[in-house]
């Protein structure tokens, strides 16, 4: 059963920002990705107070994600990257974005932590941050 509403074009939607943000990391890394996008539209906190669907939390910005905001979010969603968003929407979390609102790629090391939220882990090229349960209970 899904965690957030979704029709299919939401779903193809959040699949498109997967594969945009880390077709590189292979399956893994984009559940990862689809992790963090679905934990910005089930909480109320911090940046994403009024990221209530999956378009906003897409196209969110300031704040948002990178490959929106610089033009190579354009392919479109192929069947592999379509299950793997209904995976996500379905509630699969996978560590170590199982909690995380934050993800980026940084040169070197993943710092302990990223505007105050804590590393919670790496996977292959993206470092992964969630808040406090006191900053946003809604993610645990």
């Amino acid at each position: 059963m899904a965690v957030i509403k979704a029709n299919s074009e939401d779903v193809k939607l959040l699949a498109r920002l997967m594969r945009a943000e880390a077709e590189g990391d292979g399956e893994q890394g984009m559940l990862l990705v689809g992790n963090v996008g679905v934990n910005r539209v089930l909480v109320d906190c911090l940046d994403f107070g009024d990221i209530r669907d999956i378009n906003r939390m897409v196209f969110q910005n300031p704040g948002g994600f990178e490959s929106t905001q610089k033009g190579y979010f354009y392919q479109r969603a192929r069947q592999s990257e379509i299950r793997l968003a209904q995976r996500v929407i379905n509630g699969e979390r996978i560590w170590p974005a199982s909690n995380s609102l934050w993800f980026f790629r940084p040169v070197g090391d993943c710092p302990p932590t990223w505007y105050n939220q804590q590393n919670t882990g790496r996977f292959k090229a993206h470092c992964f941050f969630s808040p406090t349960g006191e900053d946003c209970p809604e993610v645990y």
